[in-house]
Order: C-alpha cells, then sequence, then structure tokens
C-alpha cells in the first residue's frame, strides 16, 4: 500500500504544467505482467448491430439510463465483470433514430478494489455513474482526435513505475468526474475537493486493475479517439452490472 500511494500521489512536472495522477497509475501492490494474449488486444467488430430493445443501453437499468442524457448519441458502456474485482468490459454504442446500436466492444480493467457509488481518494475504486466524455490527451502526437486534445510531456510516466506502465498515458480519454471540463486532463484542478478523487481517465491497458481508472488496448484508444464526437455528445456509463442494471 506505501508503493500504490507513492505512485498514486507522483507528480509529473513539465513546462506545459503539472499532472497530478490522482486516479491513474497505481500497482495496487500487484506484481503480475500484463495481459498478453490475443483476447486481451481483440479487434474491434463492425459497427451497427440494433440492441434488443433500443431504447435504452443493454444491461443499464431504468435508474442508470435516466441519468444519461437526452442529447449522447453515443456512449461507452464499461460492464465490471463484479463489485470488487477489476475485469470488466468496454462496449461502444451509438444511437440513430432514436435507438441504441452496438459496436466495437473490447477488454479491459478498472480498479483493482472494483467500484463504489462513493468515490473518494484513495480507496482505490472505480466510481458508478454516467459521466460526459470532452478532452482527451497524451504523450503522443494526435492520432486524429475529434476530441479536443493535447499533448504534453505531463504524461510522461514516473520512472519508478514498472516497465509495463511507461506507455498508460500514450492516449488518453479524460472521464468528467471532478474536473474542469474544456481542460486538459492534466489539469489538477479538483472542483469538489481533493478529498473526492480525480484524475479518472480511459488510458492504456497494463494487464491488471488501476488506481480508478478504466484501461484498454493502444488499438481501441485510437478508435475511441478517432470516433468519439462532441457534436454527439459522448458519455461514458460505467460500474458493475448489478450497479448497471439498477
Amino acid at each position: 500500500m506505501r508503493r500504490t500511494t507513492a505512485i498514486r500521489t507522483a507528480v509529473a512536472a513539465t513546462a506545459a504544467g503539472a499532472l497530478l495522477v490522482t486516479g491513474c497509475g497505481g500497482t495496487g501492490g500487484s506484481t503480475a505482467a500484463p495481459d498478453r494474449s490475443a483476447s486481451a488486444h481483440a479487434a474491434a467488430q463492425p459497427a451497427g448491430t440494433p440492441t434488443a430493445d433500443g431504447r435504452t443501453l443493454p444491461g443499464v437499468g431504468p435508474a442508470m439510463s435516466a441519468k444519461v442524457p437526452a442529447s449522447a448519441r453515443q456512449a461507452i458502456v464499461v460492464y465490471g465483470a463484479g463489485p470488487a474485482t477489476s475485469q470488466s468490459k468496454v462496449e461502444l454504442f451509438t444511437k440513430v433514430d432514436g435507438r441504441w446500436r452496438s459496436g466495437p466492444q473490447w477488454p479491459s480493467h478498472n480498479a483493482i478494489h472494483g467500484w463504489t457509488l462513493q468515490h473518494h481518494e484513495g480507496d482505490l475504486k472505480s466510481p458508478i455513474g454516467v459521466f460526459t466524455l470532452h478532452d482527451a490527451g497524451g504523450l503522443l502526437a494526435d492520432p486524429g482526435s475529434k476530441l479536443p486534445y493535447h499533448q504534453s510531456t505531463a504524461f510522461t510516466a514516473s520512472p519508478s513505475w514498472p516497465n509495463s506502465y511507461q506507455h498508460d498515458f500514450d492516449y488518453v480519454i479524460t472521464i468528467d468526474y471532478n474536473r474542469v471540463v474544456g481542460t486538459s486532463p492534466a489539469d489538477p484542478t479538483r472542483p469538489l475537493g481533493e478529498s473526492k478523487g480525480g484524475g479518472i481517465w480511459l488510458h492504456l491497458d497494463h494487464g491488471v486493475g488501476t488506481s480508478a481508472c478504466v484501461t484498454v488496448s493502444k488499438d481501441a484508444m485510437r478508435y475511441l479517439l478517432r470516433t468519439l464526437d462532441p457534436a454527439a455528445h459522448p458519455v461514458i456509463v460505467m460500474g458493475d452490472t448489478a450497479d448497471l442494471a439498477s
């Protein structure tokens, strides 16, 4: 836990600003090697299959569905395998003529201790809820993102982290939890206070759970950056399957 806390509070100071790694990059004490299996890097499947109902997102119940803005026409759903596990699946849905259509899906990881409805700094859990998606960035050059993209060396991983974590922030899509919309994901401002945590992103997978973020493969991140469109008001709906169904 001491090592996790040190990693989570690491600061990468740069001329462009400082990146407070408050939600991403923790090892959680695990030394497991990244998952290099083919399934962990599965290619996205063609989009367009209508969902069973179409009016609501699959597996998302009335309470959670009510939080999805009517304007949203793109939705990433993170289906957590269980309330206390870091295994999950990410699927992208697009609304066409008022009906949600299923799209690409990828294996993913969430926080090492699972999910929570009351996220706070240091709990090593991902927040359950519906959050908008406005900003992206990363260490690497813009791959063609439709979201505003902030390239910066502020996304350099701490050299003290394991080698498998060094590319975590090559690409980042920030989840609008306790942050200022319209700024770089590296902006450390926490409008609800530091105790509520922050810096919760979609970023590159390193084979094990995170401190609070959701991770997918590099190919998946490129796809999402090139597909998520501000004009479609994209959101992310995330949680374990039981809470999503509420």
